[in-house]
């Protein structure tokens, strides 16, 4: 497994790990926070699929940094899983600062 793909589900297993068994603001479980996710995957599929389209990469990964698996528009799956820890650490520290309720 490529250091990409380790460093991808490792920030996956750390943000949550950090909800679950420290901070437990509840985000995980409000509908809220899973249309957020939604509506962010939205926004980055077109933009990720045009940084990192096949006729014309602007985005380059070492093919052995990453497990190889794109969907869609050559999109490296570690890009979601990176993307989820981000938007999930940023949403964390929101609601631990007080400024968002993560119970509706």
């Amino acid at each position: 497994m490529g250091e990409y793909t380790v460093a991808a589900v490792a920030a996956c297993l750390a943000v949550v790990g950090l909800e679950l068994g420290v901070w437990r603001t509840g985000l995980l479980r409000s509908g809220r926070y899973w249309g957020t996710l939604a509506i962010s995957l939205l926004f980055m599929v077109p933009v990720d699929g045009w940084l990192t389209r096949a006729d014309a990469t602007v985005v380059h990964y070492a093919p052995d940094a990453i497990t190889g698996l794109r969907v869609p528009w050559d999109i490296p799956v570690e890009d979601y899983a990176f993307g989820y820890a981000l938007i999930t650490l940023t949403l964390l520290l929101w609601v631990r600062a007080g400024r968002g309720a993560a119970d509706a």
